[in-house]
Protein backbone atom coordinates (compact mmCIF):
# COMPACT_ATOMS: atom_id res chain seq x y z
CA UNK A 1 0.00 0.00 0.00
CA UNK A 2 3.06 2.47 0.70
CA UNK A 3 4.43 1.85 -2.39
CA UNK A 4 0.73 2.58 -4.62
CA UNK A 5 0.59 5.53 -2.31
CA UNK A 6 4.24 7.02 -3.39
CA UNK A 7 3.45 6.00 -7.00
CA UNK A 8 0.18 7.76 -7.07
CA UNK A 9 1.90 10.73 -5.06
CA UNK A 10 4.80 11.20 -7.31
CA UNK A 11 4.26 13.73 -10.33
CA UNK A 12 0.96 14.72 -8.86
CA UNK A 13 1.88 18.41 -8.80
CA UNK A 14 2.79 18.10 -12.61
CA UNK A 15 -0.65 16.53 -13.36
CA UNK A 16 -2.34 18.83 -11.70
CA UNK A 17 -1.02 21.63 -13.40
CA UNK A 18 -1.43 20.10 -16.33
CA UNK A 19 -4.79 19.93 -16.06
CA UNK A 20 -5.17 23.26 -14.70
CA UNK A 21 -3.65 24.17 -18.17
CA UNK A 22 -5.77 22.21 -20.68
CA UNK A 23 -9.05 23.64 -18.38
CA UNK A 24 -7.50 27.40 -19.19
CA UNK A 25 -6.93 26.59 -22.97
CA UNK A 26 -10.29 25.40 -23.19
CA UNK A 27 -11.77 28.26 -21.48
CA UNK A 28 -10.13 30.68 -23.79
CA UNK A 29 -10.95 28.97 -26.58
CA UNK A 30 -14.81 29.53 -25.70
CA UNK A 31 -13.78 33.12 -24.56
CA UNK A 32 -14.58 32.24 -21.24
CA UNK A 33 -12.40 33.53 -18.37
CA UNK A 34 -10.40 29.85 -16.83
CA UNK A 35 -11.28 31.66 -13.26
CA UNK A 36 -15.21 30.85 -14.23
CA UNK A 37 -14.23 26.32 -13.82
CA UNK A 38 -13.98 25.05 -10.71
CA UNK A 39 -11.29 21.96 -11.29
CA UNK A 40 -12.98 19.38 -8.93
CA UNK A 41 -10.25 16.50 -8.57
CA UNK A 42 -12.52 12.87 -8.50
CA UNK A 43 -10.99 10.93 -5.62
CA UNK A 44 -13.18 7.86 -5.47
CA UNK A 45 -10.53 4.89 -3.86
CA UNK A 46 -7.85 7.33 -3.44
CA UNK A 47 -5.88 7.45 -0.05
CA UNK A 48 -6.34 10.43 1.97
CA UNK A 49 -2.62 10.95 1.71
CA UNK A 50 -3.14 10.74 -2.19
CA UNK A 51 -5.44 13.46 -2.07
CA UNK A 52 -4.08 15.69 0.49
CA UNK A 53 -0.51 15.69 -2.01
CA UNK A 54 -3.06 16.74 -4.76
CA UNK A 55 -4.35 19.94 -2.09
CA UNK A 56 -0.91 20.57 -1.69
CA UNK A 57 -0.15 20.47 -5.62
CA UNK A 58 -3.21 23.22 -5.79
CA UNK A 59 -6.06 21.75 -6.07
CA UNK A 60 -9.11 23.41 -4.16
CA UNK A 61 -12.26 21.16 -4.50
CA UNK A 62 -12.58 17.25 -3.66
CA UNK A 63 -15.54 15.00 -5.01
CA UNK A 64 -16.29 11.93 -3.24
CA UNK A 65 -18.59 8.99 -4.37
CA UNK A 66 -19.48 7.45 -1.49
CA UNK A 67 -20.39 9.08 1.88
CA UNK A 68 -19.10 6.57 4.09
CA UNK A 69 -15.22 7.22 1.92
CA UNK A 70 -16.20 11.04 1.99
CA UNK A 71 -16.23 10.91 5.76
CA UNK A 72 -12.85 9.08 6.39
CA UNK A 73 -10.60 11.30 3.58
CA UNK A 74 -12.31 14.75 5.05
CA UNK A 75 -11.38 13.66 8.98
CA UNK A 76 -7.50 12.62 7.61
CA UNK A 77 -7.31 15.63 5.77
CA UNK A 78 -8.20 18.08 8.24
CA UNK A 79 -6.37 15.94 11.77
CA UNK A 80 -3.28 17.56 9.09
CA UNK A 81 -3.83 21.02 9.68
CA UNK A 82 -2.83 21.57 5.93
CA UNK A 83 -3.04 25.41 4.65
CA UNK A 84 -5.55 24.65 2.26
CA UNK A 85 -9.22 24.35 3.27
CA UNK A 86 -10.66 22.09 -0.22
CA UNK A 87 -14.73 21.89 -0.93
CA UNK A 88 -16.13 18.76 -0.56
CA UNK A 89 -18.59 17.77 -3.21
CA UNK A 90 -20.95 14.37 -3.07
CA UNK A 91 -20.42 13.29 -6.82
CA UNK A 92 -22.13 10.11 -6.29
CA UNK A 93 -25.61 8.88 -5.88
CA UNK A 94 -27.15 9.70 -2.48
CA UNK A 95 -29.43 7.44 -0.56
CA UNK A 96 -32.39 8.96 1.59
CA UNK A 97 -30.88 7.08 4.78
CA UNK A 98 -27.12 8.83 4.45
CA UNK A 99 -28.63 12.39 3.95
CA UNK A 100 -27.70 13.27 7.69
CA UNK A 101 -24.03 12.58 7.46
CA UNK A 102 -23.70 13.90 3.98
CA UNK A 103 -25.06 17.20 5.04
CA UNK A 104 -22.87 17.07 7.64
CA UNK A 105 -19.65 16.61 5.61
CA UNK A 106 -20.27 18.06 2.35
CA UNK A 107 -20.57 21.40 1.31
CA UNK A 108 -21.76 20.35 -2.13
CA UNK A 109 -24.56 17.73 -3.20
CA UNK A 110 -23.90 17.15 -7.08
CA UNK A 111 -26.47 14.22 -7.26
CA UNK A 112 -29.90 15.48 -6.09
CA UNK A 113 -33.06 13.32 -8.40
CA UNK A 114 -35.62 13.05 -5.90
CA UNK A 115 -37.67 15.36 -4.05
CA UNK A 116 -37.97 13.30 -0.66
CA UNK A 117 -33.64 13.51 -1.01
CA UNK A 118 -33.64 16.87 -1.15
CA UNK A 119 -35.79 17.81 1.53
CA UNK A 120 -34.03 15.23 3.82
CA UNK A 121 -30.70 17.43 2.86
CA UNK A 122 -32.36 20.61 3.99
CA UNK A 123 -33.87 18.89 7.29
CA UNK A 124 -30.10 18.08 8.31
CA UNK A 125 -28.35 20.89 6.67
CA UNK A 126 -31.01 22.94 8.81
CA UNK A 127 -30.35 21.04 11.84
CA UNK A 128 -26.75 22.15 11.87
CA UNK A 129 -27.04 25.93 10.72
CA UNK A 130 -25.39 25.70 7.09
CA UNK A 131 -27.19 25.97 3.34
CA UNK A 132 -25.93 22.93 1.76
CA UNK A 133 -25.54 23.75 -2.12
CA UNK A 134 -26.97 21.38 -4.32
CA UNK A 135 -26.96 20.45 -7.92
CA UNK A 136 -29.65 18.51 -9.94
CA UNK A 137 -28.95 14.97 -11.58
CA UNK A 138 -30.21 14.95 -15.10
CA UNK A 139 -30.43 11.75 -16.69
CA UNK A 140 -29.66 13.15 -20.48
CA UNK A 141 -30.43 9.56 -22.84
CA UNK A 142 -32.92 7.85 -20.01
CA UNK A 143 -29.64 4.90 -19.01
CA UNK A 144 -31.50 2.52 -16.77
CA UNK A 145 -28.02 1.94 -15.36
CA UNK A 146 -27.89 5.64 -14.09
CA UNK A 147 -29.47 8.13 -11.67
CA UNK A 148 -31.20 11.38 -12.23
CA UNK A 149 -34.33 12.91 -13.11
CA UNK A 150 -35.42 13.34 -16.80
CA UNK A 151 -35.00 16.67 -18.52
CA UNK A 152 -38.81 17.23 -18.44
CA UNK A 153 -38.80 16.62 -14.63
CA UNK A 154 -35.94 19.38 -14.05
CA UNK A 155 -38.34 22.11 -13.69
CA UNK A 156 -40.64 20.50 -10.91
CA UNK A 157 -37.41 19.33 -8.75
CA UNK A 158 -36.34 22.83 -9.08
CA UNK A 159 -39.79 24.35 -8.03
CA UNK A 160 -40.07 21.81 -5.16
CA UNK A 161 -36.63 22.70 -3.75
CA UNK A 162 -36.97 26.27 -3.74
CA UNK A 163 -38.03 27.43 -0.75
CA UNK A 164 -35.99 24.99 1.24
CA UNK A 165 -34.30 27.85 3.30
CA UNK A 166 -31.16 25.39 4.08
CA UNK A 167 -30.53 24.69 0.21
CA UNK A 168 -29.17 26.53 -2.45
CA UNK A 169 -30.37 24.74 -5.91
CA UNK A 170 -27.29 25.84 -7.89
CA UNK A 171 -27.14 24.14 -10.99
CA UNK A 172 -27.37 20.63 -12.77
CA UNK A 173 -25.03 17.95 -13.53
CA UNK A 174 -25.13 14.59 -15.50
CA UNK A 175 -22.88 11.85 -16.78
CA UNK A 176 -23.97 11.89 -20.48
CA UNK A 177 -23.36 8.17 -21.96
CA UNK A 178 -20.15 7.08 -23.13
CA UNK A 179 -19.84 8.61 -26.96
CA UNK A 180 -17.70 10.43 -29.59
CA UNK A 181 -17.04 13.96 -29.12
CA UNK A 182 -19.67 15.16 -31.69
CA UNK A 183 -22.57 13.20 -29.08
CA UNK A 184 -20.93 14.24 -25.82
CA UNK A 185 -21.14 17.97 -27.01
CA UNK A 186 -24.70 17.44 -28.03
CA UNK A 187 -25.20 16.04 -24.48
CA UNK A 188 -23.79 19.16 -22.65
CA UNK A 189 -25.62 21.48 -25.33
CA UNK A 190 -28.74 20.11 -23.97
CA UNK A 191 -27.57 19.86 -20.30
CA UNK A 192 -26.63 23.99 -20.67
CA UNK A 193 -29.64 24.67 -22.52
CA UNK A 194 -31.57 23.30 -19.80
CA UNK A 195 -29.48 24.87 -17.17
CA UNK A 196 -30.48 28.15 -18.85
CA UNK A 197 -34.02 27.61 -19.38
CA UNK A 198 -34.63 26.78 -15.38
CA UNK A 199 -32.08 29.75 -14.30
CA UNK A 200 -29.81 27.78 -12.06
CA UNK A 201 -26.45 28.97 -12.43
CA UNK A 202 -23.98 25.49 -12.51
CA UNK A 203 -23.32 23.08 -15.11
CA UNK A 204 -21.14 20.76 -14.05
CA UNK A 205 -20.66 17.76 -16.55
CA UNK A 206 -17.21 16.37 -18.14
CA UNK A 207 -14.65 14.04 -17.13
CA UNK A 208 -11.16 12.98 -18.12
CA UNK A 209 -12.17 12.37 -21.26
CA UNK A 210 -13.99 15.18 -22.40
CA UNK A 211 -13.93 18.00 -19.98
CA UNK A 212 -12.29 20.11 -22.49
CA UNK A 213 -15.26 19.97 -24.89
CA UNK A 214 -17.83 20.04 -21.95
CA UNK A 215 -15.70 23.25 -21.15
CA UNK A 216 -16.42 24.81 -24.61
CA UNK A 217 -20.22 23.77 -24.48
CA UNK A 218 -20.46 25.59 -20.92
CA UNK A 219 -19.37 23.87 -18.04
CA UNK A 220 -18.88 25.53 -14.50
CA UNK A 221 -17.30 22.57 -13.18
CA UNK A 222 -15.35 19.35 -14.38
CA UNK A 223 -15.11 16.30 -12.24
CA UNK A 224 -11.80 14.83 -13.36
CA UNK A 225 -10.02 11.79 -11.89
CA UNK A 226 -7.72 9.70 -13.92
CA UNK A 227 -6.11 12.74 -15.31
CA UNK A 228 -4.72 13.72 -11.95
CA UNK A 229 -4.77 10.44 -9.78
CA UNK A 230 -4.30 8.10 -12.37
CA UNK A 231 -5.67 4.62 -12.99
CA UNK A 232 -8.13 3.34 -10.32
CA UNK A 233 -7.87 -0.35 -9.51
CA UNK A 234 -11.57 -0.70 -8.72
Amino acid sequence: MADEIAARVEGIRDRVLAVRERVAGAAERSGRDPNEIRLIGAAKTMPAEVVMAALEAGLTDVGQNYVQEGVAVRAAVDAAGLQVHPRWHLIGHLQSNKAGRAAEVFDVVQTVDRVRLGRALARHAAERGKVLSVLIEVNLAAEESKHGVAPAEVGDLVAALADEASLEVDGLMAIPPVSNEAEARRHFCNLRDLRDRHGVRELSMGMTNDFEAAIEEGATMVRVGRAIFGERKR
